[in-house]
């Protein structure tokens, strides 16, 4: 069986929540472990340190302040980050970014943020997951500024254009793929694009609850989406990029323990 790390699971303040237990076992019975826990504001990273400890090995997490949060931002704001991204949990300073598509914080909070936290990932010398939504140009000049000095950079939940895509490939950052793809709808663009990306920048994830893979069959009774589908979605992907499934999972499950510094992992 091959192995896979899912590299972006809302595994608390979402539906997932009530059945951790459940979905982690159900995940590794599938070969997917570890799983990346996002942590989208501090209040939330702190909880999934903590929920890691209870998990060794099987729970990795980020710590960080989602632009929707970006409001939020004090001036200890940075300080505290600091502090939650020191636990040996923590893989990732994020998720961060912009989102113009929902405003739900006045954008120069959100750029103020964002920026915050890719100099925090530069000073402590830890990857960045990041998030963009409706944002491209602010996004790409900020990250253009500060990709010299981070020591990796993660675009996921990638759903861009052709030029976005070589934009973020040109700045050498790794993009995230998600079910998305599996969309006939709305995945159309990203079904074409996923062959372009190299190999070495390609991550899997299912960004779960949200996003269940729409081709699915049998359909799933809930529309809940799993890390346990991520197979499903690396498959899929396997396909578009015509190469072999087996391979390609062993692809991505490198260049997750490279870029989340993972050793070997043994779930």
């Amino acid at each position: 069986m091959s192995s896979y790390i899912d590299i972006a699971v809302n595994l608390l303040g979402s539906a997932l929540e009530p059945d951790i237990a459940q979905i982690v076992q159900a995940a590794a019975d599938q070969g997917v472990s570890p799983l990346i826990v996002i942590g989208s504001d501090l209040t939330e990273s702190a909880a999934a340190i903590q929920l890691c400890q209870n998990y060794p090995n099987q729970l990795y997490c980020t710590a960080g302040v989602h632009p929707h949060h970006a409001s939020l931002w004090q001036t200890d704001s940075k300080q505290i980050q600091a502090d939650l991204c020191l636990a040996p949990q923590v893989v990732a300073v994020g998720e961060c970014g912009l989102d113009y598509n929902r405003d739900f914080s006045p954008r120069p909070a959100q750029r103020q943020a964002f920026i915050a936290q890719l100099e925090l990932a530069i000073e402590l010398q830890k990857p960045v997951l990041m998030h963009e939504r409706d944002a491209h140009s602010d996004f790409l000049s900020i990250v253009s500024e500060y990709r010299p000095h981070l020591r990796g950079a993660l675009l996921h939940c990638f759903t861009g254009t052709r030029a976005h895509m070589e934009a973020f490939i040109d700045l050498d950052l790794h993009l995230g793929i998600t079910g998305w793809v599996c969309d006939e709808r709305r995945g159309q663009e990203l079904a074409e694009l996923v062959p372009f990306i190299p190999k070495d920048r390609l991550l899997i994830e299912t960004d779960s609850p949200y996003l269940l893979p729409r081709s699915m069959r049998p359909k799933p009774k809930s529309s809940k989406n799993k890390p346990e589908y991520l197979p499903y979605i690396a498959q899929y992907i396997a396909n578009l990029r015509g190469e072999n499934p087996a391979e390609f999972a062993k692809q991505c499950y490198q260049n997750s323990l490279a870029f989340f510094n993972l050793s070997q992992h043994n779930g």
